[in-house]
């Protein structure tokens, strides 16, 4: 067999597995907040307790990965991953009429995902060539975008024509989960590959890890509170939230792939370092847009901060490109990234309960100066990365 049609067929297959996935998540994003507030009466604080149980799987992925990785290769974990994700949206599209089997099923939901999140960057590296590591993942990164963007239209549509019907949004979320999986499960990648250690942590990848803590901070104020201003203090809709991300998708199906370019061209340390700056602009945003425009003008500039930090994501593949290139052993990967999302979620779960009770306290522009004081730190930390230089070669 001809290795290069194998690799070819492969990358199709996670093109695809990718892009489905994206749909899937794009549909959960886009409703979650409408569909925690209209149909459960959630507040600014239930919805930060939430995250708690909702970020648990990520807190204890470097157990589930290491059990996982003692038997099944990366792509195999990806598919049962779309499994867990396919129950989970099932789950709340039927069976989710109490707030006690609402958690259930966010968390089962959560699990696949956070799998995913862990073996996602470790496949791709897999078909990148040496050096260009940034644009094999900012190309999946693009595909992912284009199936948020057909996630985001279904969503669109059926609000549109039908009305928010979130039993229809997330039995959609579950067959595009179900159609990754079986493309995951398809892989061929990764067959004569030694397996993963179960448990890494090196001081080496210091800086990995705490940069992986202030994407905790930056995610949980893009998810939740972010979103949280435009739903709870301006009324927005379901369908304009999935006008939102449609739009940040698809500058993101064109912009991912010419980001990974940057990260291979300028180097994580200053793509780290500018990410955190934007988030700092990001945040000021949502702190003071009301009280410094007028209505409709501040909901506008709004519009405009979600769709740029939902477009600077594309940086997080920055992370993974730099672990890939200061790891003194490839298995370590797949663990280090499953460590690292661990780290992320010991903020997450608990950042979110701090930030609601300080925004029923005090307001919500506080949430956000807390946050752009810890995007100051991290723009200082972010300057510390150093990639060696045999590494950095092409």
């Amino acid at each position: 067999m001809n290795p290069l049609k194998k690799i070819t067929g492969d990358f199709r297959r996670l093109v695809l597995a990718t892009m489905f996935f994206g749909a899937t998540g794009g549909i959960f994003m886009s409703t979650l907040n409408n569909y925690l507030a209209d149909s459960h009466g959630f507040t600014a604080a239930n919805r930060g307790w939430l995250e708690f149980p909702r970020e648990m799987p990520g807190f204890l992925i470097i157990v589930v990965m290491g059990l996982l990785l003692i038997r099944f290769r990366e792509s195999r974990i990806a598919a049962l991953a779309m499994v867990a994700t396919a129950v989970g949206a099932l789950g709340l599209a039927f069976l989710s009429p109490k707030i006690s089997l609402l958690v259930v099923w966010i968390v089962i939901w959560s699990l696949g995902d956070h799998i995913i999140f862990a073996v996602e960057g470790p496949i791709g590296l897999k078909l990148a060539k040496r050096g260009g590591e940034g644009r094999r993942l900012g190309q999946l990164g693009g595909a992912r975008n284009l199936g948020v963007i057909l996630g985001v239209s279904v969503v669109w549509l059926l609000a549109r024509y039908v009305g928010d019907r979130f039993d229809l949004f997330y039995m959609v979320a579950a067959i595009c989960a179900a159609v990754a999986g079986f493309f995951y499960l398809r892989l061929d990648l990764g067959k004569q590959d030694a397996p993963s250690h179960k448990l890494v942590y090196r001081k080496e990848y210091n800086i990995f890890y705490a940069i992986s803590a202030l994407f905790g901070i930056r995610k949980q104020i893009f998810m939740v509170f972010g979103t949280w201003v435009l739903v709870d203090l301006h009324g927005v809709p379901v369908s304009t939230i999935a006008l939102l991300y449609f739009v940040g998708s698809v500058l993101g199906v064109v912009l991912r792939p010419l980001l990974g370019d940057v990260i291979d061209w300028l180097g994580e340390r200053k793509v780290l370092a500018f990410d955190e700056l934007m988030l700092i602009v990001v945040c000021l945003v949502y702190a003071f847009a009301s009280d410094l425009l007028p209505q409709p003008y501040d909901l506008y500039l709004l519009y405009g901060a979600y769709v740029l930090d939902h477009i600077l994501f594309a940086l997080r593949v920055a992370r993974t490109t730099y672990l890939k290139k200061i790891a003194k052993d490839p298995a370590d990967i797949t663990p280090t990234i499953s460590l690292g999302i661990t780290i992320d979620h010991a903020v997450a779960m608990t950042l979110p309960v701090l930030s609601g009770f300080i925004w029923e306290r005090f307001g919500h522009q506080y949430v956000f100066l807390m946050a752009a004081a810890v995007a100051v730190v991290g723009f200082f930390i972010c300057l510390r990365i150093v990639v060696p230089e045999q590494s950095a070669e092409t």
